[in-house]
C-alpha cells in the first residue's frame, strides 16, 4: 500500500487565496463607476427636459415686398434667444403652420412678412393656437400682411396703408411702465421707415406713439401710435412698426424693445 502524503496547507495562503484579487476589484470599482456615470446621466437628461426652454418661431415668407433686412434680422432674433433663454427656430415655410407644429411654440413672430402668406386651413392653425394661449410678435410689415383675412387685423392691431421716405422722427414713449419700455426717455429720435396706418383695434394698449411734426408724410394725426399690445381671444399679441432698417438689428435700444415685446408675447416674466 502506497503511502499516502497530506499536504498542511497554510491558514494564511488559505484566505489569501480566497479574496478577490486585485484585477477582479479593479474591475468591480470600474463597473461600480460606470453605473453611476450613466445613472447621473440618465437623471441629468431627465431634469433637462424638464427644463425645456421656450420656443420662438420667426415666420419671414414674403408674397409682397421683401426687405433686405430679414437676414440681419434672423440672426438677431436668434443671438436674443442665446443671451435670453430661449430657443429660436427660422422658416419660411408656411406648411408650418399646423395644430401639431405650432404646440411647440410658446410664440410666432411675424418679421416683415408680406403678402398672402397664409392658406385657409394654416391661417385656422394659427387661430387655434391663439386660442389654445399661444403668442403673436408682429414687426415692421407684419401688418403689410393678410389684407384678405380679417381675424388677422385684430390680431396685429392695424393694417398698413403707406409711408413717405426714411427720415429721422421723434417717438413718443407714453407708457413706460412695461418691459418693451422702460429702458428708454420719454422722446426716443431715431431714423426709419414710419407707417400711417388703417383700421387700428381701438382695444389696444399703445407704448410708443410718432409725433407727426418731426417729420413729413404722417397721416394718422395726433394719435398715431407705433407699438401696442394686447391679450387678445386667449392669447396675447405684440407689435412694433419699427424694424425696417439693417441698422435697426444693431441698435441696442431697438433690439431692448423687441426683446420686451417677445417676452410678453412668449409669456415669460419680464427681468427685473
Amino acid at each position: 500500500m502506497k503511502n499516502i502524503h497530506v499536504r498542511k496547507i497554510n491558514n494564511d495562503k488559505l484566505r489569501i487565496a480566497n479574496e478577490p484579487s486585485f484585477a477582479v476589484r479593479n474591475l468591480t470599482f470600474v463597473m461600480i463607476s460606470f453605473l453611476l456615470t450613466v445613472s447621473f446621466a440618465f437623471i441629468s437628461q431627465s431634469a433637462s427636459a424638464k427644463k425645456r426652454l421656450p420656443r420662438l418661431l420667426v415666420f419671414s415668407k414674403t408674397a409682397g415686398f421683401r426687405h433686405d433686412c430679414i437676414p440681419v434680422a434672423k440672426t438677431a432674433m436668434i443671438k436674443l434667444g442665446q443671451e435670453n433663454g430661449f430657443e429660436v427656430d427660422t422658416t419660411e415655410d408656411a406648411s408650418v403652420f399646423n395644430a401639431k407644429n405650432l404646440k411647440r411654440y410658446a410664440a410666432v413672430l411675424f418679421l416683415n412678412t408680406t403678402g398672402d402668406v397664409l392658406n385657409d386651413e394654416q391661417q385656422t392653425a394659427m387661430e387655434t393656437y391663439i386660442h389654445n394661449g399661444g403668442g403673436y410678435m408682429g414687426i415692421h410689415a407684419a401688418t403689410d400682411t393678410e389684407y384678405g383675412w380679417p381675424w388677422y387685423n385684430k390680431l396685429a392691431g392695424a393694417w398698413f396703408t403707406s409711408h413717405p421716405k426714411q427720415q429721422q422722427a421723434t417717438l413718443e414713449v407714453v407708457d413706460r411702465n412695461n418691459q418693451a419700455t422702460s429702458h428708454l426717455q420719454e422722446k426716443w429720435s431715431r431714423w426709419d421707415e414710419w407707417y400711417n396706418f388703417k383700421d387700428l383695434n381701438p382695444d389696444v394698449h399703445v407704448l410708443i406713439k410718432i409725433d407727426e411734426s418731426s417729420y413729413e408724410g404722417g397721416k394718422n394725426g395726433d394719435n398715431h401710435p407705433m407699438s401696442w399690445y394686447h391679450d387678445f381671444e386667449g392669447g396675447r399679441a405684440f407689435y412694433t412698426e419699427l424694424g425696417h432698417t439693417k441698422e435697426s438689428y444693431a441698435d441696442q435700444a431697438y433690439l431692448q424693445h423687441v426683446l420686451g415685446g417677445l417676452r410678453y408675447a412668449m409669456n415669460m416674466k419680464a427681468k427685473k
